[in-house]
């Protein structure tokens, strides 16, 4: 069907119908024929190393971790729907993320940076860190001092119950003690700490605390409580986080218990609040067991909610857990901060669900995201952020166009300087080369960097060869003396084996840098691979479709203008 003429010209205006759609189909999404890539359209270059303030991480350990990073930081891209981007590790302990087209920076620094850390512990009673929170405050001055304390503004010396006004209203007016204070020594040998060794010498080092010192509250003046759990002001929140973050506030807590905050504020009769819980410090499942989790929303309370669906190890560990502690509270941890804490009320297999408790399905959709793509393996901090602007690719664009238009004009001028008519069917061929090549790209989302105008400016090189082959050979048929029909046949036939090996080896060669290359070499070689598959199509398709046509009509001794 294909081998008459009129089958030859329905296939190339098919192609190129179909080739002028995916450039529409680009253009109508995107505002481009063709994505671009950072260079040219601009974006987020961002360089991330591990978050390691005490100095604590070897080389090894840093680079170890940063090579998991990345695997972690790609998938969590890639499910954003950014078009090629960079995530290479770059020396030892740094990674650089490069991201084209990014509208909303602060989303993608967050899906970025977010360690994605997910728990599931127990909520313990308030009972088991009462009488240990004495012993926190008096680590907290040791390691602030009086003076520091004092001056933040706050009445570090407030009793540890509210006032009764205040209870009453965010607590149904039942009232509660003030909490116990016990005797240094006595806590020493009877309360089971987290670090015995480190405790004892904090403890041993209280005794020096002057009297007012010791009157000090830093930690207790700021909770409230209520139920199973206490109340932090939003705006305390900062520094009740900085307090626990110590690892000598740390070692005097029970053993196997840990505080942390919730995740998002909750009003109370006109103030903002953060929770604070008592959890047992070691989860008893993880993310690692995490196989899906897709972002939803509740019909019943029309709130956004994330469900996860767990393997089958993590499926029974969960069960057997709820199973023990209907009635109870499980927190749900997200990078040491409280999700929420449902109670239990029958027992969980696989699938649950964390309720955000707001209508917000962006952010549930970001969160879906991160807890697929997995955990980073440690906290990574920003050490360089830069916005790429639009002006500096739109420079590379206009040189690029420029570049094009007068090679393309110089192709143009010798080939229909030295072919003549021929030449003009070569030129015709070449605009149909150009047509699919870019339909080419914009069908497999292709993104076009400065290395893929290379790329595309390479292949019409070669394109223009294997015209100028052809050429050649009906030339050197014609000087034997065959007829135009048959030097025009064997000009083809004979070129083609040498076009195909030409194409082959560098599409094999265009293949290896897409293989084992990285940004701007596989964006050169997508393009190079496009273009090759295009010139071949249109040297040994079109343009002899041309010289078909060029010749209806013409007899065995007219001549032709080559």
């Amino acid at each position: 069907m294909f081998t008459s003429i009129r089958g030859r010209i329905i296939l190339i205006l098919a192609v190129l119908g179909l080739s002028g759609w995916y450039l529409y189909d680009n253009y109508r999404e995107t505002g481009s024929i063709v994505k671009l890539g950072l260079d040219l359209q601009g974006g987020m270059h961002l360089v991330l190393t591990i978050d390691d303030p005490e100095g604590t991480w070897t080389i090894e350990a840093k680079s170890e971790a940063i090579e998991n990073s990345q695997r972690v930081i790609r998938n969590r891209i890639d499910e954003l729907g950014v078009e090629e981007p960079i995530v290479q590790k770059v020396g030892q302990d740094r990674l650089i993320v490069e991201l084209a087209g990014i509208t909303d920076e602060e989303r993608a620094k967050e899906l970025v940076g977010q360690t994605a850390l997910l728990e599931f512990k127990l909520v313990r009673p308030v009972a088991d860190i009462e009488a240990a929170l004495g012993r926190i405050d008096r680590a907290i001055v040791q390691l602030y001092g009086a003076d520091s304390l004092r001056a933040l503004g706050r009445d570090m010396q407030r009793e540890t119950d509210p006032t009764a006004d205040v209870e009453e209203i965010l607590f149904g007016g039942e009232r509660r003690d003030t909490l116990p204070d016990p005797d240094t020594a006595a806590v020493a040998d009877t309360l089971q700490v987290a670090d015995t060794a480190l405790a004892r010498e904090l403890e041993e080092q209280a005794q020096e605390l002057a009297e007012d010192e010791l009157a000090l509250r830093p930690l207790t003046s700021l909770l409230f409580f209520r139920d199973d759990h206490f109340l932090v002001q939003n705006d305390d929140a900062p520094l009740v986080r900085q307090f626990l973050s110590h690892p000598e506030v740390r070692a005097v807590l029970p053993r196997g218990v840990t505080l942390q905050l919730g995740w998002e504020p909750t009003a109370i009769q006109g103030q903002v609040y953060r929770e604070l819980y008592v959890l047992s410090q070691e989860p008893f499942i993880t993310g690692e067991s995490l196989e899906d989790a897709q972002a939803q929303r509740d019909q019943q309370f029309n709130q956004a909610i994330v469900t996860f669906q767990l393997n089958r190890a993590g499926g029974r560990t969960f069960g057997n857990v709820t199973g023990q502690n209907i009635g109870n509270r499980i927190a749900i941890v997200l990078d040491n901060e409280v999700v929420s804490a449902p109670v239990v009320r029958s027992r969980i297999g696989a699938r649950g669900q964390i309720e955000l408790g707001r209508d917000d399905m962006q952010e549930a959709r970001d969160l879906a995201l991160v807890l697929r793509a997995g955990a980073l393996p440690a906290p990574l901090r920003i050490m360089e952020e830069r916005t790429v602007g639009p002006s500096l690719g739109q420079d590379s664009i206009d040189q690029g166009i420029v570049a094009g238009i007068i090679g393309l004009l110089l192709v143009v001028l010798i080939m229909i300087l030295y072919y003549r008519v021929t030449g003009v069917l070569a030129i015709l061929a070449l605009s149909v080369y150009v047509m699919i090549l870019m339909g080419g790209l914009a069908a497999l989302n292709a993104t076009l960097t400065v290395p893929g105008i290379a790329g595309i400016i390479l292949s019409i090189g070669m394109a223009v060869d294997a015209n100028v082959l052809i050429f050649e050979r009906i030339r050197e048929e014609l000087d034997q003396g065959r007829a135009i029909r048959t030097a025009v046949d064997e000009g083809f036939g004979h070129a083609l084996s040498a076009i195909v090996d030409a194409n082959i080896t560098t599409l094999i060669t265009a293949l290896i840098l897409f293989q084992f290359g990285t940004g701007p070499v596989r964006g050169f070689a997508v393009t190079l691979s496009i273009g090759i598959i295009a010139s071949f199509f249109t040297a040994l398709y079109v343009t002899r479709t041309l010289y078909l046509i060029y010749l209806r009509g013409k007899t065995a001794t007219d001549t032709i203008s080559i």
